[in-house]
């Protein structure tokens, strides 16, 4: 169960699925940027749901009983998509977070038959040991935008991820200040040990897309 909390410190944001559900997202009204539903996030639940990945119609589902990871996870909205479409799914962010997510995780239960969902805490650079073996999916959405977290990020990347597992990574693209130099140094070090495939638009929701937001599948290089 969710820790008690006063509803006046939250906001809330409905996201439809293709089935007509909502998924209902709490948000706090005070709080640092995992507080609220950025865009890249909703981009990337969206993209979950399309027909690659999951079509009821010809019983096409690549979410039913998959191990799923969602670094910097923040409200849990791609995690909780992906336990809705059947997933295994760990939401991961830091401690002051846990309880946004755990109220998310609490209100959209209902949603969730087939699937599950934790939230739990990681520190990028950190022990994954809790996290192995290599999950299937990993999720990540507008987690490049701190200049000292772009190292742990790709350790974490590494130390988590295996031969078959796919990273499936999104951002929003971001010109100002230090964003461009963050964006650069983090895919630099990320291509030493990885492969990147930018998804085009006509694969992606064709609604909830954006030429400023990308998605990307990451694997790992064969043999690291």
């Amino acid at each position: 169960m969710a820790a008690p909390r006063e509803r006046s410190n939250y906001f809330v944001r409905e996201i439809e699925k293709n089935d007509g559900s909502l998924l209902s997202v709490s948000q706090c009204f005070v709080g640092d940027v995992g507080c609220v539903v950025w865009d890249a996030a909703i981009v990337l639940a969206k993209y979950l749901e399309t027909k690659q990945f999951y079509d009821p119609s010809s019983g096409v589902n690549l979410w039913a009983g998959r191990r799923v990871v969602e670094l910097g996870a923040g409200t849990g909205v791609v995690g909780l998509m992906a336990a809705t479409l059947g997933a295994h799914v760990n939401v991961t962010d830091l401690e002051d977070l846990q309880t946004l997510l755990k109220v998310n995780i609490q209100d959209n239960q209902t949603l969730i038959s087939c699937g599950s969902i934790t939230a739990k805490v990681l520190k990028w650079g950190e022990d994954v040991s809790g996290f192995l073996p290599p999950p299937n999916y990993i999720l990540m959405a507008d987690c490049i935008y701190y200049e000292q977290s772009i190292i742990p990020l790709v350790k974490t990347l590494k130390l988590l991820s295996g031969p078959e597992t796919c990273i499936i990574c999104c951002y929003e693209q971001r010109t100002e200040g230090i964003n461009p130099k963050v964006e650069n140094q983090f895919f630099e070090l990320l291509q030493q040990s990885f492969t990147c495939e930018e998804i085009p638009s006509s694969k992606q929701d064709c609604k909830f897309s954006s030429p400023d937001i990308h998605i990307l599948h990451v694997r790992k290089k064969v043999g690291l």
